[in-house]
Formats: structure tokens, C-alpha cells, sequence
């Protein structure tokens, strides 16, 4: 299968879906994957490391939706890639489709298969979005606890659960 990883166009968004060691164990199970330009660059990914691994660096964005059979991103398809989805292509990313009328309507016009992270179960666990959710719970305690401190008029914040201990006073945080 040819699986394209295209660079993620939604604003603030840095990750990659695949990291090269990842993409090194699918050239091994027999994949091409073409990965584009700077793709992992906000991720601390540099293209040799890709070419390193086994993937063929794509210039554009197009040529990475032209030639792929399967796209993987972190984030859903914006309207600037809508047009770019093909026929039974496979579509596999978080998709938030529930909250996206226009994304839900461009992807059935498309007549690709789309796989969403978040729907994807294993006995009764979400595998894919728990670790999200895990990641989002943890930084939503830091987040307030650096709103916390003095330079938001606050007294500061003792947060427990973290790894070691993270206090948060008078705009320095001690571990």
C-alpha cells in the first residue's frame, strides 16, 4: 500500500502522524510511504531522518494526496484538502465528524473510506483516544495551576499527580 503523511495544515497543530521509526516498520511490512516535506519539523523531525527511515519525500501537499492509496494525519482534513480527497481512498485520523457538518458532507462526496481514531475500539477501550484525553487531563492541571500564580493575582498552586512535585509560585515552578 502506498500511505501518504501529508504536513498538517490546521493552525498550532506541530505533530506528525507517523514518526520514522513508525514509518521504518511499514517500508519493513512492504508499505511505500511518501511523507511530505517538513511534515515533522514541528514535531523535531528533520526529512533525512524520513529518508533515513525508508519514506520518499514529497514536495507538495497534491502529489502527497495524488499518489497515496491511504492519507494518515493527526488532525481532520481542512476545506483546502477536500478537494484533494480521492475515491476509495482511505482517510485515517481524528475526524470530529459529530461537530462537522461541512467535513461529514465533503468526505461522502468524496466516496473515500475514513477511519476515525476516536471511534476505534478494543475491548471496550479506546486506544487511540485515551491517551489523548490522558494527555489533555494532565496539561489542563498545569494550565490552571500557572493561572494560579501571583501574575495572575493568585497565591500560587500545589499540583498533585504529576510526576515529582510541581508548585507553582510567583512566576517560577520548582520540582
Amino acid at each position: 500500500m502506498i500511505i501518504g503523511v501529508p504536513e498538517e495544515l490546521k493552525d498550532n497543530e506541530f505533530r506528525v502522524s507517523i514518526a520514522p521509526p513508525g514509518i521504518n516498520e511499514l517500508v519493513e511490512s512492504g508499505h511505500k510511504v511518501l511523507v511530505q516535506s517538513l511534515a515533522g519539523k514541528g514535531s523535531g523531525y528533520s526529512d533525512k531522518e524520513y529518508t533515513n527511515s525508508g519514506a520518499i519525500i514529497i514536495n507538495s501537499i497534491e502529489e502527497i494526496y495524488k499518489q497515496s492509496e491511504m492519507i494518515v494525519k493527526v488532525k481532520e482534513p481542512l476545506e483546502k484538502e477536500y478537494s484533494l480527497i480521492k475515491e476509495d481512498q482511505i482517510i485515517f485520523t481524528y475526524l470530529h465528524l459529530s461537530s462537522n457538518k461541512k467535513l461529514t458532507q465533503a468526505l461522502i462526496d468524496s466516496k473515500s473510506i475514513c477511519i476515525a481514531y476516536e471511534t476505534i475500539e478494543k475491548n471496550g477501550n479506546f486506544t487511540l483516544l485515551a491517551p489523548m484525553s490522558e494527555v489533555a487531563g494532565r496539561i489542563s492541571a498545569i494550565v490552571r495551576a500557572y493561572y494560579l500564580g501571583i501574575n495572575f493575582h493568585g497565591q500560587g498552586l500545589l499540583i498533585s499527580g504529576v510526576s515529582g512535585v510541581l508548585i507553582v509560585f510567583k512566576n517560577m515552578v520548582f520540582f
